[in-house]
């Protein structure tokens, strides 16, 4: 494997598990959050990023600044949840 390859696996790994960390923060809270306030817990300027992804994958909805799972989120963590 190609060290370009390596570090291009090395990103996309980072960047799955950031976007999981903010998904666990979203279920965890009953109460929206900031992309800033997301970029503190996390301590990642790449929270925005993340945002941004979790956003295009139909995974949370923004109004202005908050952040929310999506309803489609939401059904999936029910459907994935240990009975």
């Amino acid at each position: 494997m190609s060290v370009q390859r390596e570090e291009s696996d090395e990103v996309g790994r980072r960047e799955c598990a950031l976007d999981d960390e903010i998904l666990f923060l979203l279920f965890s809270s009953p109460y929206s959050w900031t992309v800033d306030e997301l970029a503190l817990e996390l301590n990642d300027s790449d929270a925005e990023d993340g945002v941004a992804r979790l956003a295009g994958a139909g995974l949370v909805n923004r109004f202005e600044r908050f952040v929310v799972p999506s309803r489609a989120a939401r059904r999936a963590r029910e459907l994935h949840e240990p009975y």
